[in-house]
């Protein structure tokens, strides 16, 4: 009788545990199929705009420049002769003037008119220090389409890059020892084209001093430049 009774008391101590313990599962958070489990909820990032860059309206404008140079094959126009070389070549310009018409931010179309004159004198091979048997002079003047491409900076200067193709026009004058004419030569070479790397110096809101080095009609070109 006392074994019996010993085991009901110990029963009924255990229940309320066993139920406590039941509960608790119930009620906390499990961990696998079905139950519930801790997950990290990322937040959408704010979506950031997009800013258009918005450059400033160009208008187009027109550029006048003026200016002076070095040249570099005019003088190879001059003509050879059988059994005389040429003394030093002593070049007068080019002068030069260009119209250009900037239709964007970045290029310009234009007319570029160039003057300049070159002359030497012809020695005998056979006499070297002696008077020049002749006299030989090139006057040129050469018309040319121009491009101008424009690499634009916040600063004051301004480098641009420069194409001109076109024709020369030549007047050639060769004289002998007395002074008389000598007859008509061939005529040199009738097309003219200038590349050139230059910059533009800001001096004003109209005006500018440019500086360029290029092959062609000129080998270093300088001198200012306008907006009309």
């Amino acid at each position: 009788m006392r074994k019996y009774l010993l085991l009901t008391v110990l029963l009924s101590s255990a229940f309320p545990i066993f139920v406590s313990a039941q509960v608790n599962i119930g009620i906390g958070p499990r961990f696998g199929y079905g139950g519930y489990s801790s997950r990290i909820i990322r937040q959408p990032y704010p979506q950031r705009r997009q800013k258009k860059l918005s450059l400033p309206k160009f208008d187009p404008v027109i550029h006048f420049s003026l200016g002076y140079g070095y040249p570099n094959l005019d003088g190879n126009q001059l003509a050879g002769f059988y059994n005389y070389y040429k003394g030093p070549i002593m070049q007068t310009g080019p002068i030069t003037g260009a119209i250009d018409y900037q239709y964007s931010q970045n290029a310009s179309i234009g007319v570029m008119v160039t003057h300049g004159q070159v002359n030497t004198s012809y020695y005998d091979y056979n006499n070297p220090s002696g008077p020049p048997v002749m006299n030989g002079s090139l006057d040129n003047w050469s018309v040319l389409l121009n491009m101008m491409n424009y690499m634009p900076t916040n600063g004051k200067v301004v480098p641009y890059f420069r194409t001109a193709v076109g024709i020369n026009i030549w007047n050639q004058n060769y004289t002998d020892g007395t002074g008389n004419k000598l007859g008509l030569m061939s005529e040199p070479n009738q097309f003219a084209y200038q590349v050139g790397l230059g910059a533009n110096i800001k001096l004003s809101k109209n005006t500018g001093l440019f500086m360029e080095a290029g092959y062609g009609k000129y080998i270093l070109h300088g001198g200012l430049s306008f907006k009309l």
